[in-house]
């Protein structure tokens, strides 16, 4: 019932994610990534917090926003948000492997989301907000099994993973204002009320993981 309050609480006092429309278009560009750099996408609710969890963790150059995981072509917010393109709010991320690994990227994934609800992310639901891990070889497949494996061992939910682990085909870059939202828009209720608390949640799972700023020191 706690929880239940929680969420009847924030669908009357904030606006959702999908209420964050704005009539910039202009769209956000993916960069090539660099020598030595790799690149991971994955989608588990409002992008604004997924993104500025995985940018606070050591070796994450960059982080953008986009959708990906449906059919058609150059979605906006607002097709996005009609629910009929398919698509996941998604985050690309961009990341220097020889200071964080495959693995510790996608646990931290799975810790600051919650991986175990279907086309649902707190107040937001619909697919645009389902929880996806996207790879791209045969090796990342099997790293995410073997993750999802080790947090269901673990405890940490009260229920099992329900993420979907589908190949990679493409993202699709957000617009502009929907980059680096999270820091931008630090008072706003639904930042403080829904993505903080998943930002917080990832800070306490990894903290050693995190980049010094972001780390609680003892």
């Amino acid at each position: 019932m706690k929880n239940l309050s929680f969420y009847l609480v924030a669908f009357l006092l904030i606006a959702g994610c999908a209420k964050g429309q704005n009539s910039d278009n202009d769209f956000a560009t993916l960069r090539t990534p660099k020598a030595g750099e790799k690149v991971a996408t994955f989608a588990g609710g409002c992008f604004w917090s997924l993104s500025e969890a995985l940018s606070e963790l050591k070796g994450v150059n960059s982080v953008v926003a986009g959708y990906s995981g449906g059919s058609s072509k150059n979605p906006t917010y607002e097709e996005v948000c009609t629910k009929l393109t398919g698509h996941a709010e998604s985050v690309q991320v961009y990341y220097n492997p020889a200071v964080i690994s495959y693995a510790t990227l996608a646990e931290a994934f799975f810790y600051a989301h919650d991986p175990t609800t279907v086309d649902r992310q707190g107040p937001d639901e619909g697919p645009d907000y389902r929880s996806v891990a996207f790879y791209r070889t045969d090796e990342e497949k099997k790293t995410l099994e073997e993750v999802i494996a080790k947090v269901n061992q673990s405890h940490h939910y009260a229920y099992p993973i329900v993420t979907q682990v589908i190949p990679f085909k493409v993202l699709y870059p957000a617009e502009n204002y929907h980059q680096g939202y999270y820091r931008l828009h630090g008072n706003e209720p639904y930042i403080q009320y829904v993505s903080t608390p998943k930002v917080l949640k990832l800070r306490a799972a990894m903290n050693a993981q995190l980049k010094p700023e972001f780390q609680h020191k003892n």
